[in-house]
């Protein structure tokens, strides 16, 4: 069984060629539109929704996770551009695993992305559609309590006696066959609106998403100068609350807010100048994004009290607490914009990698079918519109944020792996090349110095790693992280590596680390779903399957 088999490059440039139905994808994005889509992905629920969790967790040290955060997704972006340079198609981590790992590492990948975008984008409309719903009720209009939220909430609610929206919903739902309607109507509305607009074409996205960027990062620049008059540097003290460890706490919820600088590369074969363009677009929105997320910590956790920041909402919170309600519309109507961008570009993600599966043979080739009118895939959208919608009705947000970070984390360190697998090329001219710094000594130092630094501020980590009362299972992962980081300073000092990917490899590797024990065993199980569905189709119908008696 050749479970590694990989795709050639040349052959993986070439899929344009091999699209079903023969037509292509329109060529229609420049550096700007790439960095707009970059930045509407990124600057999301993370800003308007997720943050709030991590600071409650973190104080405001978890500006550290945020710099970390980004430190480890611009090398990353590093390694996403060395490859969008050489292998300029569709597809993703999931098109780069199978030119350096092989099939089942892509299947994996392609699997991983599929949590990552669709299951990612139903946290993103229950984030939604709760600023859409304070913004209607600010107008004056009310939806019933039974219309603006998911039925596990409302059912837990119940079942724990909780006042409030969910036992309200539950108490006044119509009851039709003895089940009770509940559900979240705006959050299936906006996945419904996204999916229609994502079908008619990347063009009308493309003008959707742009103005959208525009309009929420005026409103955030609106937001930091206003905050700013009502910090109080008192509540930066402490700076980490609960310590280095509270920090950690909260890598799924600020991760959260990066995963979306991948969807950029999925768009590879619309971009008028792939090679060129895909790099810098990724390059400029993580470190535009990067900037506004670390400045809005600081805002956040200085107007109020960390420990007051535990909400959905956190923007909106601070305001209210500091009595700024003319504030409330505004963060409302930014919330309500940037969230529909977010779920703009995932809904324009995950059906490209479904395409480029199935030109692969590892899905029905109906996924890689081009609507002969709008050059969209058209029944991979309509199915990623069903895989957002239909779970809504009956998930919940707290459940969807940590099961989407640990597949994109998962995601980003093969991407890092596979680029010290490809060879060395020579720079060409309007490409992009990463820079190599030969790793030989670098990497060796680095990790001696950061054990040293350790052992130095914090003597008991070591210790408390190996203490098996209690923790022992929270401390599985980092338990793994060390001789993996101390192997890969090792090969890399064999090799000469270079070392933005070594340092990309090891730094989403540790962030992984933080990751709860149930996130882990939730992925496993996912993981374990999708080598079924492989075995099940796609090992037999790969175009690199040798050919049947």
């Amino acid at each position: 069984m050749n479970l590694f088999r990989k795709k050639p490059i040349d052959r993986a440039t070439g899929a344009e060629g091999e699209i079903h139905g023969g037509h292509a994808l329109g060529r229609h994005l420049t550096v700007r539109d790439l960095t707009f889509f970059g930045i509407a992905a990124i600057i999301g629920a993370g800003s308007f929704s997720s943050m709030g969790e991590a600071c409650f967790k973190g104080g405001p040290g978890v500006v550290l996770l945020f710099v970390m955060c980004g430190i480890a997704c611009g090398f990353t972006a590093l390694c996403y551009a060395e490859f969008a340079a050489r292998v300029p198609t569709s597809g993703s981590a999931y098109t780069y695993a199978y030119v350096t790992f092989g099939e089942l590492f892509a299947w994996v990948i392609g699997w991983a992305l599929l949590m990552e975008y669709s299951i990612g984008n139903i946290y993103v409309a229950f984030s939604w559609s709760g600023y859409f719903t304070n913004l209607l009720e600010g107008l004056g209009l009310h939806l019933p309590e039974w219309l603006t939220i998911n039925y596990r909430s409302a059912s837990r609610a119940f079942a724990e006696g909780t006042a409030g929206e969910g036992l309200t919903a539950w108490n006044t739902a119509p009851v039709i066959g003895g089940l009770r309607i509940i559900f979240d109507l705006p959050a299936v509305a906006i996945n419904a609106m996204i999916t229609a607009l994502v079908y008619v074409g990347v063009k009308e996205s493309r003008n959707a998403s742009n103005a959208m960027v525009i309009v929420k990062l005026a409103i955030i620049v609106l937001v930091v100068i206003v905050g700013a008059t009502y910090v109080d540097i008192n509540n930066w003290s402490p700076f980490m609350p609960n310590g280095f460890g509270g920090v950690m706490a909260g890598v799924s919820a600020v991760f959260f807010a990066y995963i979306g600088f991948d969807a950029v590369s999925t768009l590879a074969e619309e971009a008028k100048d792939p090679q060129r363009d895909l790099p810098k677009g990724m390059i400029w929105s993580l470190v535009i994004c990067t900037s506004v997320y670390v400045v809005l910590a600081l805002v956040l956790t200085g107007m109020v009290s960390w420990s007051q920041l535990d909400v959905s909402d956190p923007l909106a919170e601070v305001f209210q607490l500091r009595g700024v309600k003319w504030m409330l519309y505004i963060v409302s109507i930014a919330a309500v914009v940037a969230m529909t961008s977010v779920m703009l570009v995932f809904q324009l993600g995950q059906p490209r990698i479904w395409m480029s599966m199935s030109r692969d043979g590892l899905l029905p080739k109906k996924f890689a079918s081009i609507h002969p009118k709008y050059r969209t895939p058209g029944f991979s959208t309509m199915v990623t519109g069903l895989v957002v919608g239909l779970p809504i009705f009956f998930t919940d947000e707290s459940f969807i944020l940590d099961f989407t970070s640990i597949g994109t984390l998962f995601a980003f360190v093969l991407v890092c792996g596979g680029v010290l697998l490809l060879p060395r090329r020579a720079k060409e001219k309007g490409r992009f090349h990463m820079p190599y710094f030969n790793s030989r000594w670098t990497a060796p130092a680095l990790l001696l110095g950061v054990v040293a630094l350790l052992l130095a501020k914090i003597p008991d980590y070591f210790p408390g790693l190996l203490d098996v009362s209690g923790h022992a299972a929270q401390n599985i992962p980092q338990l793994i992280f060390w001789p993996l980081a101390a192997l890969v300073v090792v090969l890399a000092h064999v090799k000469q590596w270079s070392l933005i990917p070594v340092l990309g490899l090891l730094s989403c590797c540790y962030l992984l680390t933080g990751m709860e024990v149930s996130n882990w065993m939730w992925f496993s199980i996912w993981l374990l779903i999708g080598l079924a569905c492989y075995f099940a189709y796609g090992y037999r119908h790969s175009k690199l399957a040798p050919p049947r008696p």
